[in-house]
């Protein structure tokens, strides 16, 4: 029984693998020889992984890790300048991939619990956003990357994170390129609370059954409360895709996804 209270794998693909422990699902981003950077393949795996917990009326409550060094470094910037002669579809299918994993993370019935270690930049702090409770890692941080690269930003940094920290700290970060460190994350409300990163699977877990011992038609309802402007949501991050796909096509971005790429491959040689 896959329920026995052992990690059991089931017929899961590489790049996002499903588990179950009792009745929680645990989902791990399993890229890490790329920092679990975002691919259409990836993203899609990963909505296929939501569509069938969210189709389990065993699972109570949804736990995200990764595999690696970091939890994800957001869109592979050598997919980007691999697709640079047709940009516009390709970024407007990762990013709308993105948008759409956000939205199931909302729409899931059960509360996502993130477990989040390493770094978290560009589009891959959307998975944040659309989660319910999320732990840091001491050494966890995001940041956004946009103006240094020059995409216009995406996974919610413009349009949900400011309704999180406010708008004049998101302005601060997005412009001038800041990192927020685990326990600016926390003081902000980006986060619950840092936990050791030895310690952090198992609280993750912990805070899963936690839920799984309450009483399931309220947390069902407490978690669409929470999420009552779901539409809005939607609607912002299509206007933030908008936006992302319009950047991505000018020289600026292009350019400068070469030249970062260039510089990780050079820092790498060094």
């Amino acid at each position: 029984d896959r329920r026995d209270g052992d990690f059991v794998m089931t017929e899961a693909n590489e790049l996002v693998l499903l588990h179950y422990k009792g009745t929680t699902a645990v989902v791990t981003l399993n890229r890490p020889q790329r920092h679990n950077s975002l691919v259409p393949a990836l993203l899609q795996q990963m909505l296929d992984v939501l569509a069938e917990v969210a189709a389990d009326d065993a699972v109570r409550a949804l736990v995200l890790r990764a595999n690696g060094r970091s939890f994800s470094t957001g869109g592979d910037a050598v997919g980007f300048v691999q697709h640079a002669d047709n940009m516009e579809p390709y970024a407007r299918e990762i990013v709308g991939l993105l948008n759409q994993v956000i939205l199931a993370l909302i729409d899931l019935p059960v509360p996502v619990i993130m477990a989040v270690h390493g770094i978290v930049t560009g589009g891959s702090l959307g998975f944040i956003l659309g989660s319910d409770i999320v732990l840091l890692a001491p050494e966890a941080s995001f940041a956004p990357f946009y103006s240094e690269v020059g995409p216009s930003p995406d996974g919610g940094w413009a349009v949900l994170l400011p309704l999180v920290i406010g708008p004049r700290r998101a302005a601060e970060v997005l412009y001038l390129n800041q990192a927020i460190g685990a326990e600016t994350a926390v003081a902000w409300g980006l986060a619950n609370r840092v936990v050791p990163a030895d310690q952090i699977q198992a609280e993750a877990l912990a805070i899963a059954e936690a839920i799984a011992a309450k009483k399931q038609g309220s947390i069902g309802h407490t978690k669409q409360l929470l999420h009552l402007d779901r539409a809005e949501i939607a609607a912002r991050l299509a206007t933030e895709l908008d936006h992302f796909v319009q950047q991505m096509v000018t020289p600026e971005a292009i350019d400068g996804f070469r030249d970062f790429v260039d510089q990780r491959r050079k820092a790498v040689v060094a």
